[in-house]
């Protein structure tokens, strides 16, 4: 199993690691790593593999068996054996994008209200698709959008319970796809201020920046009819 580093500090950008497996496909298994593995609409992380001697690029990053995180290399690349003490080190500009425009898609769900049946994370653009019969107002989800952004609300991260959970599954927004559980407990993202009424608040176990001030000017691209009771919104950088 790896130790995922990312899931409780997702502002590091390198770690030490041993090398625990290698596979015959030149996929690389870590005993811990911040490399975060692609899931929830999120990419994987890409970056480089240091060691005394060699050095590779991540190309992606996925889940494995028993809890192992893959990090794959690119075919034919050198691989370090077993037991290889190495610096794992993020290609961190894109991971900061991928992590502002996840958090902006929080934002967008809180604005919108909506259940969500599908989604997608990338570097430079984002989208929800909602649960919709009629497309929701332009101007009203740019100016939410906006003002949740300049407030600067805290982004944080708690737990709970699968009991919890399951006494609560209105915290689960996504209708397609349920929270990972793992070992019992369920990874919560909190946007807005403790001790007040969030912003946002459901299950999630992408990363994110630790204020909505940090995602950035973000316009709405097109809002497009996905079925008769879909609606999907795309959002990008305005700058």
């Amino acid at each position: 199993m790896t130790i995922r580093l990312y899931e409780s500090d997702m502002q590091a950008t390198a770690c030490d690691a041993s090398v625990i497996a290698v596979t015959d496909d030149n996929q690389i298994v870590l005993d811990q790593t911040v490399f975060y593995a692609q899931g929830g609409g999120q990419p994987g992380d890409v970056g480089t593999l240091h060691w005394s001697g060699g050095q590779v690029d991540v190309i992606n990053t996925t889940k494995g068996e028993n809890g192992a995180i893959l990090h794959h290399l690119v075919e034919g690349a050198p691989t370090p054996a077993i037991g290889t003490r190495i610096e794992a080190a993020l290609h961190w500009d894109r991971r900061h994008r991928l992590m502002r425009m996840h958090t902006g898609l929080h934002l967008l769900c809180a604005v919108v209200g909506a259940p969500v049946t599908g989604g997608s994370i990338g570097a430079d653009k984002g989208r929800l698709d909602f649960d919709l019969v009629e497309s929701p107002d332009r101007e009203a989800i740019q100016a939410g959008l906006d003002a949740a952004i300049a407030a600067d609300y805290p982004v944080s991260l708690s737990q709970i319970s699968d009991a919890d959970l399951d006494a609560n599954p209105g915290l689960v927004r996504t209708m397609s796809v349920q929270p990972p559980r793992n070992g019992g407990v369920i990874r919560m993202v909190r946007i807005g201020y403790e001790g007040a009424e969030a912003f946002d608040y459901q299950p999630c176990g992408g990363t994110h920046v630790s204020s909505t001030g940090q995602v950035g000017p973000l316009i709405l691209g097109k809002i497009e009819k996905k079925g008769k009771q879909n609606r999907r919104i795309s959002v990008l950088w305005a700058q």
